[in-house]
C-alpha cells in the first residue's frame, strides 16, 4: 500500500485505530520486514537494543488467544465465562497482524533504566508510523495480558524483559473521527532562567 500524504501530513493526520475497526489487508511480508526494519531505527544510546518484537500472523494468533485464555483462567479470582474465554480467544483475530514490542532492560553504566524505556516506546510508534505512511490503521495498546505472568511465560519472556505493547495493524475498516488534543499554551512552556 502507498500514500501520497507528506511526512508532515501524516504526523498532523494519524490516528490510533479502535481494535475493533481493522479488516484485512494486513502487511505482506516485504512491507511487514521495512515495517520492523523503520522500527528499529531510533534513539539507542550505546546501542543496547533494550527492545525487541514477536510478531502474531495466521494461525499464532489464534494459538495466542488459547494462551489467553489458559492465563485467564490460571490467574483470574474466578472462574471466568465462556463469552469472556471466547473473547481472549479472539482477542489477536481483531486485526490481521500484531506484534508485541517488548522491552529488556540491560545493565549498563551511563545508561539509565528510563533512557532504555523510552528507546523502547521510540521503536513501538516507529513501527506505528512506518505501517501508517503505508496506508495501515494501528493500535498501540496493553490490556491485561501485558502483565500476566502465564502470558509472559508463554511468550518466552526472559528475566528483566517486559511487554510495552501489542501494536495491531491492518486496514481500517471505516475512518475514525480525530479526537480532542491539548492546546499548546495548556502544556508549552518557555523557560526564560
Amino acid at each position: 500500500m502507498t500514500t501520497s500524504l507528506t511526512t508532515l501530513e501524516l504526523l498532523k493526520s494519524r490516528r490510533s485505530l479502535k481494535p475493533t475497526m481493522f479488516t484485512t489487508p494486513g502487511p505482506t511480508d516485504a512491507e511487514l520486514t521495512e515495517i520492523l526494519t523503520i522500527a528499529s531505527r531510533v534513539p539507542d544510546h550505546k546501542k543496547l537494543t533494550p527492545w525487541r518484537f514477536i510478531v502474531f500472523s495466521g494461525p499464532a494468533r489464534a494459538k495466542a488467544g488459547e494462551l489467553f485464555a489458559k492465563a485467564c483462567v490460571a490467574e483470574d479470582d474466578r472462574e471466568p465465562s465462556e463469552v469472556r474465554l471466547q473473547t481472549e480467544r479472539t482477542r489477536f483475530l481483531r486485526a490481521p497482524l500484531v506484534i508485541a514490542v517488548v522491552s529488556r532492560m540491560i545493565e549498563k553504566p551511563g545508561v539509565p533504566e528510563i533512557e532504555q524505556l523510552l528507546s523502547t516506546g521510540a521503536a513501538a510508534f516507529n513501527l506505528c508510523l512506518a505501517a501508517n505512511a503505508m496506508g495501515f490503521g494501528t493500535c498501540w495498546i496493553t490490556e491485561w495480558i501485558a502483565f500476566s505472568p502465564t502470558v509472559s511465560a508463554g511468550l518466552g519472556l526472559q528475566p528483566g524483559e517486559r511487554i510495552a505493547g501489542f501494536i495491531y495493524i491492518g486496514t481500517a475498516a471505516e475512518r475514525q473521527t480525530d479526537r480532542d488534543r491539548p492546546a499548546l499554551e495548556d502544556i508549552v512552556t518557555h523557560w526564560q532562567g
